[in-house]
């Protein structure tokens, strides 16, 4: 119980910070977050797109986790724990390209350009979403859960490239495209302490909140299946 009182906490800390802090060229107080050139206002979306995108990758490598579990074991707990994960990886990612379309809007724009980091959660979308469709089309529980591990194997490995390298080796518009001297506001440390605080203690926020989720839909999964058994 204690844990949902520091998860409530957080979550109601980075919301108010994420909305209610302001961005000054000369911070000088706590609660006071600096100017990023280029970004300006648009920035307090990193307390919201980034650890959705990160949760998205930690969601998929679970998937794969577990998947290679049930293959070792053939244990459908196993399955239902990847398929768990799975679900929410894809939330997140949808999550991501929102949040991330929303700042191209206002950063570029427009809400789609093509830019190589759109690109490439494009592609996961449609390489995760292909692995829903199988799933749902194969009624053997044990034929489903080996062909979606071997699936969620052999998709992870796609995801390091499309999330890590694509983006970086490529010319775009997003912060750390290869065109860009940085390696984006969040790495090259151009937040300073207060909001650096804010990031990171987003990213633990929403990493509580999925592993909450994570539990919650694992054992939806396990009651769904053995009513469906009666």
């Amino acid at each position: 119980m204690i844990w949902k009182i520091i998860l409530f906490l957080l979550m109601t800390f980075v919301i108010v910070a994420g909305i209610a802090f302001p961005i000054v060229p000369q911070p000088s107080n706590w609660y006071e977050f600096p100017v990023i050139p280029g970004l300006e206002e648009k920035a307090k979306i990193i307390f919201f797109h980034v650890p959705t995108a990160w949760l998205a990758v930690i969601a998929f490598l679970m998937a794969m986790v577990y998947g290679i579990r049930y293959l070792k074991n053939k244990n459908l707990d196993e399955d239902a724990k990847s398929s768990a994960a799975l679900q929410l990886g894809m939330v997140f990612a949808i999550l991501a390209t929102i949040t991330g379309s929303i700042w191209a809007k206002f950063t570029w724009g427009a809400f789609w350009h093509w830019d190589p980091r759109e690109t490439s959660i494009f592609i996961l979308l449609l390489i995760y979403g292909s692995l829903f469709a199988l799933r749902s089309a194969i009624e053997n529980e044990d034929k489903r859960a080996r062909l979606s591990a071997v699936y969620s194997i052999i998709a992870f490995l796609t995801v390091p490239f499309f999330i890590f390298i694509m983006p970086r080796i490529m010319v775009g518009l997003h912060p750390g495209s290869a065109n860009d001297d940085t390696s984006g506001p969040v790495v090259d440390f151009k937040m300073n302490a207060n909001m650096q605080l804010v990031f990171y203690l987003s990213l633990i926020a929403f990493t509580i909140l999925y592993y909450w989720m994570w539990k919650i839909r694992y054992k939806s999964i396990i009651i769904n299946e053995k009513l469906e058994k009666k």
